[in-house]
């Protein structure tokens, strides 16, 4: 690919923008609020995909952008990148976590019991237009609860190494301090554990849809079931320099584990998890983790295929950069093909 340095154009460039910007209008603290507030499930997206929890910051990059979300997601990768990092968090752990919603596909009856949460799963998709008319539209309040259900729980997949379902692992001890980040480091294949998780936390949705996708239409290695969906909140615990471990807020993730029954006589284990709740984006992940051992190079579940092609940032930036000038490049193939149009009639003329 060539980039080709445009002269003269100065004027045009800074108009075009400020063309952009007017339409976007005055952007006010309100609109930021409003935003936040009104779309918590694109701002969790944004976070998400941009590695950074800020939920003003994500709903502030939106307001900017206008709602294109790979725009919101590179400014604020930007922004993320002139921060200092001031402290390494302490791992979150499942049966730590504040679940809002917990449903397996694959048990009816899971110890804790399953968790509808807030959810749209079993809902009429009606669109409400009577809204366009003025009349607005008033959500139903929720009826108290009969019964509460617990706040913590286990992973399923720990009920299930207790029956002897899926193969017990020994926890590996790990120094977070020397965790591989990937946000500073190449992603070199094979990846580490590590960077798969990272970069699956982080990619694309749609494009993360997309693999999942065609994984769970027969071009992956088995077709998974949800074994736990989690919607979260997770303690941000960080260590004092006294010492001591204490909680610096809250920060919303979600989970997932799928599982399939080709494993060699127990259950075979693949799993996600993201920053905010998108549900749809770590289903998908967790499914390609499951499906990438031993997927043949350039399938559509390959770890290096899957990697590469749902990094956001990297994928819409390939992409966005067609738009700018190739004239060179394209007029050396142009003139190739006139010099080869011109040759074949010669050639044709010559006695065999």
């Amino acid at each position: 690919m060539a980039y080709v340095a445009t002269r003269g154009g100065e004027r045009a460039i800074e108009q075009a923008e400020r063309l952009y910007r007017e339409q976007m209008g005055t952007i006010t603290p309100a609109r930021v609020a409003e935003i936040e507030r009104a779309l918590p499930n694109l701002v969790d997206r944004v976070m998400g995909e941009a590695s950074l929890y800020s939920p003003d910051l994500a709903a502030l990059a939106l307001a900017q952008s206008g709602g294109d979300l790979y725009e919101a997601i590179l400014l604020l990768r930007a922004w993320r990148t002139t921060q200092p990092r001031l402290q390494v968090a302490e791992p979150v752990r499942q049966e730590e976590t504040f679940t809002h919603r917990r449903i397996s596909a694959a048990f009816k009856d899971i110890p804790g019991g399953q968790i509808l949460g807030p959810t749209l799963d079993y809902a009429h998709r009606m669109l409400a237009t009577e809204v366009l008319s003025g009349t607005d539209l008033e959500p139903i309040p929720v009826d108290p609860a009969t019964s509460q259900a617990p706040a913590r729980h286990l992973s399923l997949a720990a009920w299930q190494k207790a029956q002897g379902l899926v193969a017990e692992t020994r926890p590996e001890s790990v120094d977070k301090e020397r965790i591989p980040d990937v946000t500073k480091e190449p992603l070199l294949f094979p990846a580490k554990r590590a960077h798969t998780l990272q970069s699956l936390a982080r990619a694309d949705t749609g494009g993360l849809l997309a693999l999942g996708y065609s994984a769970m239409r027969g071009y992956g290695n088995s077709h998974p079931t949800v074994n736990e969906l989690r919607l979260c909140e997770a303690d941000v615990r960080v260590r004092h320099p006294g010492g001591t471990v204490f909680s610096a807020g809250r920060v919303k993730t979600s989970q997932a584990e799928v599982v399939t029954t080709k494993g060699k006589g127990v259950l075979k284990l693949g799993f996600a998890a993201t920053l905010g709740w998108n549900e749809v984006k770590v289903i998908a992940a967790a499914t390609l983790d499951l499906n990438a051992e031993g997927a043949p190079k350039g399938s559509p579940v390959n770890e290096e295929f899957v990697l590469y092609h749902t990094e956001p940032v990297e994928a819409s930036g390939f992409c966005i950069h067609f738009k700018l000038p190739h004239y060179v490049t394209f007029q050396s193939s142009l003139d190739n093909l006139r010099g080869a149009r011109t040759a074949a009639p010669a050639r044709a003329e010559e006695p065999a």
